[in-house]
């Protein structure tokens, strides 16, 4: 019987030496519905760096994230997890590895926002590690500056205080790799200045993040590396300063644009021509 108890132990991996290869896609395509929304995309993420996925309404950028979580299957093409196929991963493991931030937080029953966050917690279960559960709860709701509404509906909530409870519970989750999904989109310039600290920190402690972004000045501020995409293909990808090129940049969002230094820090900003 405690054989069978210790082979049913729910695994817990180790957490990555920083500069090891995560993630890795690679000529990967999505065909739905006979329209191609993937047309060979390629992305390596590494412990310890943030990489902004970049580009145009319809580029493929959310698609990617998803294929890159696991939640849709690409039609060809390889995206491996820690070495091994992703498609290879029962849900409950792959959970312990990944957490996945999606563009909306769907969720009509009325939880309480500290439950939401709780939620994050589920793949941890019979492992010793859900000893930490109340404790990284409220450190991640702490991080996320939603304590004060840990009470309440969060069906109640605003679109901006749903947006860093759904963060929390990503943080909660305590994955060495983070897929966040336009983390920004419906927060103030305070929060997303926070939520971009956030995954710098994350990046910091050794983990990877994935986060789309749709503010090139933002991706420029806190991103080691970018991933340009167009038509659901990757078309450059490096650091900051060798991608975010204004006849690039031009080329692919269709309207021209400037890169000028910030006048303390040199961070490029991205500037549409008006």
């Amino acid at each position: 019987m405690r054989l069978r108890t210790l082979r049913n132990r729910p695994e817990v991996p180790q957490r990555p030496v920083p500069g090891t290869e995560l993630l890795t896609a690679e000529a990967v395509r999505l065909t739905v519905g006979g329209r191609e929304l993937l047309a060979g995309a390629d992305v390596r993420i590494t412990a310890g760096e943030v990489v902004a996925l970049l580009g145009p309404n319809g580029a493929g950028k959310s698609t990617l994230l998803s294929v890159l979580a696991g939640d849709l299957t690409p039609t060809s093409g390889e995206v491996r997890l820690d070495g091994r196929p992703l498609a290879g991963y029962r849900p409950a493991d792959l959970a312990r590895r990944r957490a996945l931030l999606p563009q909306a937080a769907a969720l009509s029953l009325p939880f309480p926002a500290d439950e939401v966050v709780r939620m994050g917690r589920a793949p941890w279960a019979g492992t010793a590690a859900a000893a930490e559960d109340e404790r990284v709860v409220a450190e991640a709701m702490a991080t996320t500056e939603s304590t004060p509404f840990a009470g309440r509906p969060f069906t109640a909530l605003s679109g901006g205080e749903r947006a860093r409870v759904a963060l929390a519970r990503v943080l909660a989750q305590r994955t060495a790799l983070l897929l966040l999904d336009e983390p920004t989109a419906a927060l103030d310039l305070r929060h997303q200045e926070l939520v971009l600290r956030l995954a710098r920190a994350r990046a910091a402690a050794g983990d990877g993040v994935v986060v789309v972004l749709h503010d090139l000045s933002l991706a420029a501020a806190y991103a080691d590396r970018v991933v340009l995409l167009t038509d659901g293909a990757t078309v450059a990808d490096g650091p900051v300063a060798e991608v975010l090129r204004a006849p690039l940049l031009s080329e692919v969002y269709g309207h021209p644009v400037e890169i000028v230094p910030h006048p303390r820090t040199g961070v490029p900003l991205v500037l549409p021509e008006r």
